[in-house]
Parts: structure tokens; sequence; C-alpha cells
């Protein structure tokens, strides 16, 4: 593991490498869409797509905090962090280019067996480079984007922070990273197939009634709830599906008590998860009383679809819409 210097002793002693980005600019970036030092971030309101530069020699992208990337050719050796990454590149055909992911990567099957980089307890410089990368692909989690953007932008390694504030967030990596990559063309096709089977699901569920729900993403140690929130993609796809929120004043915590979750009384419970955890949850008091659960609406849906931003949420949402309707023709309101 490299250990980096001090940051403000840093800044004093560095001028700017030549076509990277200060490290004042990527805390900036950082602070501007409210990552911090935390693991998430709200997502803003306004959808900023991350969108490619003009060409110039070789490929000039612009990532999700407005950094300039140059790459001197399409990617052919990439490290990606988290599993959303890996899964954008691996869509597009290209999982043979991965040469390195972090060590709760489980999809797909084909990268399994590749070098980790890190993971829950931060993320090893020295095994990134180890791999030989043209390109880096990070988003800001666990102070990822922290420990290695500086890093690779000193070395002069490729590194692109990716966002996925919204489901057309999602999609526009998807283009992106197939700019990167050498493989536009691919990268719109799938784009465009993904936002189209998304407009067939609007158009499903335009004027239907909407019932109130509640998607659990999680439990944490201290008996709370973490529960998808109305301005993130996790939430937008649960809308998107034909739902509404039934805790839609939400803030920038996902964090709600199970008395909370109760008295929000929601038509419909979602738990992102397996049956038997969900059943667990059920056993512990004043679940069973619960409107959706004693009307037989708690269902469970993929975490790898919710959770995991990427062009399987979009089957998440069809999968989702599919078992509203089911619901909605046998009387839900």
């Amino acid at each position: 593991m490299v250990h980096l210097p001090d940051r403000a002793a840093r800044i004093r002693r560095q001028a700017n490498p030549p076509g990277a980005v200060h490290r004042r600019t990527l805390v900036s970036a950082l602070a501007a869409w409210g990552l911090g030092t935390q693991a998430a971030a709200a997502p803003s309101r306004a959808f900023q797509p991350v969108s490619a530069a003009p060409a110039a020699p070789g490929l000039l992208l612009r990532d999700a905090l407005g950094r300039e990337v140059r790459l001197p050719a399409p990617a052919q050796r990439i490290v990606t962090i988290f599993s959303s990454n890996t899964e954008l590149v691996s869509a597009l055909g290209l999982a043979g280019r991965i040469v390195g992911v972090e060590d709760y990567t489980r999809y797909p099957p084909e990268v399994l067996g590749l070098p980790k980089v890190g993971g829950r307890l931060g993320f090893s410089v020295d095994a990134v480079v180890a791999q030989r990368p043209d390109l880096v692909i990070v988003t800001p989690a666990r102070q990822a984007a922290h420990q290695l953007v500086a890093p690779m932008e000193r070395i002069g390694v490729p590194i692109v922070v990716l966002l996925s504030r919204s489901l057309a967030e999602v999609v526009d990596n998807l283009r992106l990273v197939a700019r990167a990559t050498g493989v536009p063309d691919r990268g719109q096709a799938l784009a465009a197939a993904l936002e189209a089977r998304l407009q067939r699901v609007d158009a499903a569920t335009a004027g239907a009634p909407r019932p109130r729900a509640l998607l659990i993403t999680g439990r944490m140690g201290n008996g709370m709830l973490l529960v998808a929130r109305p301005d993130t993609y996790t939430g937008e796809a649960v809308v998107r599906a034909g739902a509404r929120h039934a805790l839609p004043g939400l803030g920038t915590l996902a964090q709600v008590s199970p008395e909370a979750a109760l008295a929000a009384d929601p038509d419909l419970l979602l738990f992102a998860g397996t049956q038997a955890a969900l059943d667990e949850l059920l056993r512990l008091p004043g679940w069973r009383d619960a409107r959706a659960v004693r009307r037989q609406r708690a269902l469970t849906v993929s975490r790898a679809e919710f959770l995991i931003p990427g062009p399987r949420t979009i089957t998440g949402v069809e999968t989702l819409a599919r078992q509203i309707a089911a619901l909605r023709a046998g009387g839900l309101a």
C-alpha cells in the first residue's frame, strides 16, 4: 500500500503535473457533490450527464467531477473499482479487458479470478499499478476516489470518476465507458436500448394508481433500517416501476427506525435481499400487523438489480413493474 504524504505539505511542495488535475480541484469537486469523506453522497436534483469532450489527439473525456481525462488510445487494460463499473465494461462485451477489480465484485463470472486491488479497508495504489492499467474507473465510495485519483494522476495513469445519481446518469456512464474503450457505437446502441425499455415501462404505468412503497435495502446492527431515498437512482427505479414513496421526505440520510417504517404503513413493502432475510425481519415485533404484510404485499427485489447501478437495474425496474401490475390487477389501491 502506498502511503501518501500529508495533503497540505504535498500541495505546498508540488506544482501541477502536466495534464493532471490538481489535488485541490479533486477535493473541491468532491466537496461540491457533498462527498467529502463520506462513503456515499446525496444526489444532485438536477441531472448533469457525464459527457465526452470534443475529440482531441487521443481521447479527451470529462468525468462526473468535471475533470478532463485524456487517453492516448482506447483503453485495453482496465481496473474497475466497484461492481457497478465492472458491469459497465462487461455489458459492452469487454470483460476480457478488465485486469483488476475490488474485493466484493461478484459479477460477471469471467472476472472472479482477477487480481484484487482493495476493498472495504481501502485500496492499494501498488496493487492497481501492478496490473499495468491504461484506465482506472472508480466511484467515490469507501474513500476510493481520495485514495486513488491523486496517485494515478501523479504517475500518469488515466482515471475516470463516475457517479450514479439517476437512471439517466447510469445509462450515460455506459456511453462514456464505451467511448473510453473505443466502442462508442456499441455503447450508444446499448444505451438507446436500455432507454427504450424504460420508456415502455413508463408507458405501461402512465395513469395507473401508484401504491405507496417502502424499499428496505439493509438492516444495521443497531436496529435501524436502510431504505431507498427518493432522490437516488434506486428510489427513481421504484417510481419508474409504478410506485410512489411511502416516506417521501427523507433527506440525505437513508436510515430510519423500524417504528418510522411501520408508522408509514406502506401499501407495498419491498426488501432488497433474500426471502429468508425478509422473513427474519417480519418476525420482529409489529411487522405482522403492517398493512403490506397482512395483505401479502411484501416482496423481495434483487440486490444486484437495485443496489448496483448498471444495465441490470433496468431489468429490476421491468420486473418490479410487472409485480406491481399483477397486484394492481388483484385490487391493489
